[in-house]
């Protein structure tokens, strides 16, 4: 009887193994990963091959198998990313270099040096660069609080930026 089993999952794995493999290459694009996953597709498969009743259905069982093996491995691999991103914050925010005055006062008087530069364009250009770069808001933010187009708001930064260019580098 279990010779019959194994016989018969082989017939199956013999049918619909390439396309399998195809597919689960076709979701995740890496070969190696697409052979990890196949063989846990295959594993779960035997594993719960005696319980299937319907052999008309084993290809579509089979692949259901293995979208749910490659949405776990997704979420498995988001969760290590998020993971990561929050260890490595928060290690980078307890390890972030000492205070040094000269630094801050550098910092300081290049900053006030770039307002007074900006202050000399055109209301125009100030106000959009003056709502990006320091009340940090979007393009689109801008363009509402403005009233007015998108395109006119990003023609108006690239100016400002363009009339900016040779006055910042008499900073540099």
């Amino acid at each position: 009887m279990k010779q019959q089993l194994v016989n018969s999952f082989e017939e199956l794995v013999n049918e619909y193994g390439t396309t399998i493999y195809k597919y689960i290459y076709s979701l995740v694009k890496h070969k190696e990963l697409a052979e990890d996953l196949y063989q846990e597709v295959l594993l779960s498969a035997y594993l719960a091959y005696p319980s299937i009743k319907e052999q008309g259905k084993y290809k579509s069982w089979l692949y259901t198998i293995a979208i749910n093996k490659c949405r776990d491995y997704w979420r498995k691999e988001n969760k290590s990313k998020h993971f990561w991103k929050e260890e490595v914050y928060s290690y980078s925010v307890s390890v972030e270099s000492p205070y040094i005055p000269e630094e801050e006062v550098l910092h300081n008087f290049s900053a006030q040096q770039m307002a007074e530069k900006i202050n000399l364009l055109p209301e125009i250009y100030r106000y959009p660069i003056y709502l990006y770069y320091y009340q940090d808001l979007s393009l689109l933010e801008i363009a509402k609080k403005s009233n007015l187009p998108m395109s006119t708001v990003k023609t108006r930064m690239k100016r400002a930026k363009d009339r900016l260019r040779p006055k910042m580098l008499s900073l540099a």
